[in-house]
Parts: structure tokens; sequence; C-alpha cells
């Protein structure tokens, strides 16, 4: 496995592979992505993410079946692997310690 550390924009992607779950390909990331962050972010970033994310072992992919809406081509769906789950579990407790230990006034005037 190459790497065991997530970037934010790794994590962004690896967190809506989760969220699509069997409807995760390149494409459908990307706009949800987009939807969710209000960022532009091309269907080129998240596939050259998604093939980082798979060298370091924490997704899987596979060949969808070919469908006539994309000209008879096939989609390659992505699914969290067991490492990618326990990577997106180290870096929510990692940022929740972090969080809780904030102080309260850095919020005061928000």
């Amino acid at each position: 496995m190459k790497g065991t550390n997530l970037g934010e924009f790794e994590e962004l992607v690896l967190l809506t592979v989760g969220v699509l779950n069997e409807e995760a390909y390149s494409i459908a990331i990307s706009k949800e992505i987009n939807r969710i962050t209000q960022r532009d972010v091309s269907f080129a970033v998240v596939h050259s993410a998604l093939n980082r994310l798979e060298e370091k072992g924490f997704v899987d992919s596979k060949m969808g079946g070919a469908t006539s809406e994309r000209g008879g081509r096939s989609k390659r769906l992505f699914t969290i692997s067991h490492a990618g789950k326990k990577a997106l579990l180290k870096t929510k407790e990692q940022r929740d310690q972090l969080w809780s230990m904030m102080p309260k006034v850095i919020f005061k005037n928000i």
C-alpha cells in the first residue's frame, strides 16, 4: 500500500464514494462534490484522486455494465475498501479530537 494519509480532496472523494455507494463512478462523484462544496471540480481531477486512492488501497474498482446513455460504454464503479474505511475513521477521530480541544472563545464573535 502506497501512503496511509488522506489529503483533504482525497477525503472528500472517499466520503463521496461511500455516499453514492453502488453508483460511485467518476462523473457522479464529481457532480456530488460540486453540489455539496459549491466548488467546480472537474471529472479529470476526481479521476486522478480515485487512481491515487486505488494505489493506496483505499478504494476498489470494477467495471459495471454497458449503458445506452453512455453509448454502450461501461462505467468504472468504485467502493471503499477495508483500508479506506479505516483511513476515514482515523481521519474523523483526529478531526473530532482537534475540534473538541478548540477553545470556545475562537468562535465567540461569529
